[in-house]
């Protein structure tokens, strides 16, 4: 009888250890589910940076009417004459946080100004808001592309200078010493870039965007988004900087 019981128990023996077995495979993608779930702050919050950024552009229009937003400019032969092209520069800066080592997130704000004339007119816009971009690492670079959104207002002073071959004296016109306009704008800013990382914290940065200013001549934001407000001048502009932060996980 005992040695019958004890080759029974022998024989169960390998059963429960199977069993054990499969208890412990099937408990390991649990495990990892949990864990997935609960993904620790450091692989969703990976950097963070800001810096200061300087940029050039070239901003253009159709007609002088548009760059200065003023029918009160003369007669025709001299508005005909002014510029609707130029030159910009400004600086700003930007902070970003780093999500999931692809993602910035954050906010941005610049001056710029376009001197025309060389009569002290000039069209001078300040705007900022957020931004968002999606990145990937190639070494050291870092390419990006991505979108600006915000608000702003464009400030266009007028100062006339004498135009060759036209006698205000007898001109059928009149003619207006200066002029200043501010005109609010809602913007979108698509971009393209690189970062070349110089450390751990510095990179050198480099951005192209083309923004896309949309308001009306009041002092108002336009009431729709279309490109009937779309605003001039426009064009591209290069920004060079320096960022600085944690730039690498």
């Amino acid at each position: 009888m005992r040695k019958r019981l004890l080759i029974g128990l022998l024989a169960l023996l390998p059963l429960g250890l199977t069993a054990q077995e499969q208890e412990a495979a099937d408990a390991v993608p649990a495990q990892e589910t949990k864990a997935r779930k609960s993904r620790p702050a450091s692989e969703i919050f990976t950097g963070f940076s800001g810096g200061m950024l300087l940029h050039a552009g070239y901003l253009f229009s159709d007609s002088p009417d548009k760059v200065f937003s003023n029918t009160g400019l003369g007669s025709p032969v001299y508005v005909k004459g002014l510029p609707k092209d130029g030159a910009c520069f400004g600086l700003g800066g930007a902070l970003r946080c780093h999500l999931i080592n692809h993602i910035h997130l954050g906010a941005e704000g610049y001056v710029s100004t376009m001197p025309l004339m060389k009569t002290g007119s000039n069209i001078r816009a300040g705007w900022g808001g957020a931004l968002c971009d999606f990145y990937t690492d190639w070494g050291k670079v870092r390419p990006l592309i991505g979108l600006g959104i915000g608000g702003g207002a464009m400030r266009r002073l007028f100062v006339p200078d004498q135009a060759e071959g036209v006698d205000y004296a007898s001109a059928d016109s009149t003619h207006y010493n200066a002029s200043y306009i501010k005109t609010p704008f809602f913007y979108l800013d698509p971009y393209v870039g690189m970062e070349i990382r110089l450390s751990g914290h510095m990179a050198l940065i480099l951005r192209i965007d083309y923004m896309l200013p949309f308001g009306t001549t009041g002092s108002k934001l336009a009431g729709k988004v279309n490109w009937g407000n779309f605003m001039t001048p426009s064009g591209p502009r290069l920004y060079v900087g320096i960022m600085f932060g944690k730039l690498q996980k």
